[in-house]
């Protein structure tokens, strides 16, 4: 069932856009990658995706910034954020504006998993 879901990874980074969407195939799920927000927002994706990995910090559209913007346009695309900055603060404003979770890199399989299946299985 998993394999019927996709999950549309946005970072800046290109070696987590390579390796992502890898771990995500072997945990069953479908996999899109993005290289920024106005490229997600260009296609698509938006109206496709089950659940969305999104980076906190990229130039241009920062992850926030396309969270509320997907709000905007309502498109309620469960969120779980990744971020190289350990930041509690940003991380609990980010769970209090509404995203599944925001994980600090690097993460674990089952961090990561956990969090998808909290996503899309309504945990």
């Amino acid at each position: 069932m998993k394999a019927q879901l996709l999950i549309s990874v946005v970072d800046d980074d290109q070696s987590v856009r390579e390796s992502l969407p890898e771990l995500l195939n072997e945990l069953g799920f479908d996999a899109q990658t993005f290289s920024s927000a106005r490229e997600f927002l260009a296609s698509d994706a938006p109206l496709r995706s089950n659940c969305l990995v999104l980076d906190v910090g990229m130039p241009v559209m920062s992850g926030p910034e396309l969270f509320r913007e997907l709000r905007r346009r309502n498109l309620n695309i469960p969120v779980v954020f990744i971020t190289a900055r350990k930041d509690e603060v940003v991380r609990s404003r980010l769970l209090d504006d509404g995203a599944v979770e925001c994980l600090f890199k690097p993460f674990s399989d089952s961090a990561l998993l956990q969090a998808l299946d909290k996503a899309v299985g309504g945990e």
